[in-house]
């Protein structure tokens, strides 16, 4: 018997990546929702299985999937967007009968806050020193440049270097900032996917040769064992279920530390897929209390992204009462 997969974020390149995978399984039945009524991946879907949401900070956001659980008798919610994950993942109990396809509210609470995410990561020693700003800051003898960004937030959005102690002390405090040591090597990113009890099933790391507004848009896959070991002790620290891409980057000694964790699908998704793990589809089979490997082996292979039409008729596209608002994807 079919399954049947709600797969929200249908706009973002992680979206589109999930869909794609999911929609090769003849065993799922894959509904696709966006609050935007243009998100390409909707059209991937058949014309009875797309859906208009709210965005993800609406207050009807949530109550919207849950009636969509009810109306489409729906198994598992995949949401690929932080914002509604955060939302959805501290009301699972309003989406039963369906299952959240998603880390729990404690990882994705400290993955998407960088001072609580070094601190429970602290004990691998595979992360930079990372302090508030101001006094704590003041009072650590950093060796300069140091790096300082918000506590929360995606991409390098608030991100500044920090050249020397007089600037360091004339940060601002009403920012959330944290600060970091700087990280002069190269960034790595590390999909990884964990099974229910916990343990590493697969990390891939990869390589950003080309980013276009924070999404990786060519790169390869490496078989490197420090990233492999360095993301999945990350991923045990946070207790991570399921897929989470955590990011790494060289020190000044060459180690490879840890930078964020996005507890949720990224945007460079079809690589990792093309390597040989397809994490939609073990992420699938995880929330729907299926068996999965317990390890898996990938290529190094690599990509390049190119910009792909989708063509509908006049009629078929989605008009939404919340498509000029713009959601973090």
């Amino acid at each position: 018997m079919s399954a049947r997969v709600l797969v929200t974020g249908a706009g973002g390149p992680a979206g589109v990546a999930v869909i794609r995978s999911l929609l090769r399984r003849s065993d799922l039945e894959v509904f696709a929702a966006d609050m935007d009524g243009w998100a390409s991946g909707i059209y991937l879907v058949p014309p009875t299985h797309r859906r208009l949401v709210p965005p993800g900070r609406d207050e009807d956001f949530v109550p919207a999937i849950s009636r969509m659980v009810t109306e489409d008798r729906l198994d598992l919610v995949i949401s690929t967007v932080d914002v509604e994950l955060i939302a959805l993942a501290g009301r699972r109990d309003d989406l039963a009968p369906a299952v959240l396809a998603a880390p729990s509210q404690d990882t994705l609470s400290v993955a998407l806050d960088k001072l609580l995410l070094a601190e429970r990561c602290e004990s691998t020693g595979r992360t930079p020193r990372t302090v508030l700003a101001g006094a704590d800051a003041a009072a650590v003898d950093w060796e300069f440049p140091v790096f300082a960004k918000p506590r929360q937030g995606a991409g390098s959005r608030g991100i500044r270097m920090v050249p020397d102690r007089a600037a360091l002390e004339s940060l601002p405090l009403d920012e959330g900032l944290i600060v970091q040591d700087y990280l002069p090597g190269e960034e790595y990113s590390v999909d990884v996917i964990a099974d229910a009890a916990g343990t590493v099933v697969a990390a891939v790391p990869r390589t950003r040769a080309r980013v276009d507004s924070g999404v990786a848009i060519a790169g390869r896959t490496v078989h490197d064992p420090e990233l492999e070991e360095t993301a999945a002790a990350i991923a045990r620290a946070i207790g991570l279920v399921g897929v989470a891409n955590v990011q790494l980057r060289r020190d000044r000694e060459g180690r490879a530390v840890l930078l964020e964790v996005n507890p949720r699908f990224p945007g460079a998704l079809p690589l990792t897929i093309a390597a040989g793990v397809d994490i939609p589809s073990l992420v699938a089979d995880l929330f729907l209390g299926r068996d999965i490997p317990t390890s898996i082996p990938f290529r190094e292979v690599a990509s390049v992204r190119f910009l792909e039409d989708i063509i509908v008729e006049v009629d078929e596209v989605l008009v939404s009462a919340h498509a000029g608002h713009q959601e973090e994807l």
